[in-house]
């Protein structure tokens, strides 16, 4: 990846390694579970929806790309978020951070649906294959606290997040991100409202689960979907979603410092298989499966004249492609 890419891809285990935590500490203060969502869902809204519109004609790209924004927002958002938080009622932070590294592993799967040419090689596979095997590590001791249906829930959550930035990749590329995430954003607090205030507490909120909200709102909605779709752009979704193996790690390590948790030998050992196998899954492409048609993958920035037939510009945008559209999208 490119060094911009590694920047996103180190920031992204962070900001999305963070929520679990957050999501414990508001379910634990007595917030429902569509309570949380909505918040987070109405705080990144009310941030990036004035960035959204100001760029423009965003009436207009929500009628043109309703369909795959609606699914978009389904299955990374409207569901997943749910049955993350409703899971952390049962499930440490902990757990359900490590739980969510089983993302990659389910991406690499589906993307083969979604016309990936990509041969994964053995250097990545090995990478999957020790990150995997870390979270295996991290995950064991901690599965006998858990009951059917938090599992369950997360893995949906899981098959949701693997899904979700396939669907970007593949049908909504020409969306400006703000453009893209913040009528998403809308949609599912619009969603949650109800919900919400039908749970809305009846004495106010303890200053640690307001500032678990606001986190959430703030950090780990907004800033973080920003990044997130930028990392998708620059990486491709299938290892865009690796640093889902990072994240696990980050969770634990707040589970440390902020819940008391005990650190181990094995989730020390856990951490280095890990952040190698995060690396290694990273690597490189290389040739097209035997079978498929050789070409740019869906969401490749290297398309070239011999592919479609059209004449670059000097900058590299296609004739028809609006400033921002790709690449930086529209940031």
């Amino acid at each position: 990846m490119t060094a911009r890419g590694w920047f996103l891809f180190s920031l992204m285990g962070v900001l999305w390694g963070i929520p679990y935590l957050m999501i414990k500490v508001a379910v634990d203060g007595g917030m429902s579970a569509s309570m949380v969502v909505f918040t987070r869902c109405a705080l990144g809204a009310a941030l990036l929806l004035p960035f959204a519109i100001r760029q423009g004609n965003l009436v207009g790209v929500v009628r043109t790309h309703w369909r795959p924004m609606l699914a978009f927002a389904c299955i990374e958002i409207i569901g997943p978020w749910w049955t993350l938080t409703d899971a952390e009622r049962h499930l440490s932070s902990s757990t359900a951070g490590l739980l969510i590294a089983g993302v990659p592993i389910v991406g690499i799967l589906l993307a083969r649906y979604f016309g990936d040419t990509e041969r994964l090689g053995a250097r990545r596979m090995a990478g999957l294959g020790l990150g995997l095997a870390g979270v295996a590590v991290l995950t064991a001791p901690h599965l006998t606290g858990g009951n059917a249906r938090a599992l369950t829930e997360m893995l949906v959550t899981v098959v949701g997040y693997a899904t979700a930035p396939l669907i970007m990749a593949r049908y909504l590329k020409p969306v400006p991100t703000l453009q893209l995430i913040a009528p998403c954003l809308l949609l599912a607090a619009l969603v949650y409202a109800p919900a919400a205030a039908l749970t809305w507490p009846t004495s106010p909120p303890s200053p640690s689960v307001l500032a678990s909200l606001t986190g959430l709102g703030v950090i780990c909605t907004a800033l973080a979907f920003v990044v997130f779709l930028e990392l998708i752009r620059e990486a491709g979704p299938t290892r865009a979603v690796v640093f889902t193996y990072v994240n696990p790690a980050v969770a634990v390590t707040a589970g440390v410092l902020f819940l008391n948790e005990e650190l181990t030998a094995g989730v020390v050992a856990a951490f280095t298989l890990i952040l190698l196998g995060s690396f290694l899954a990273t690597a490189a492409p290389t040739a097209p499966v035997p079978g498929r048609a050789a070409g740019p993958v869906p969401w490749s920035t290297r398309q070239t004249s011999r592919a479609d037939g059209r004449v670059k510009s000097p900058s590299g945008a296609l004739p028809e492609e609006r400033p921002g559209s790709t690449g930086q999208g529209g940031g």
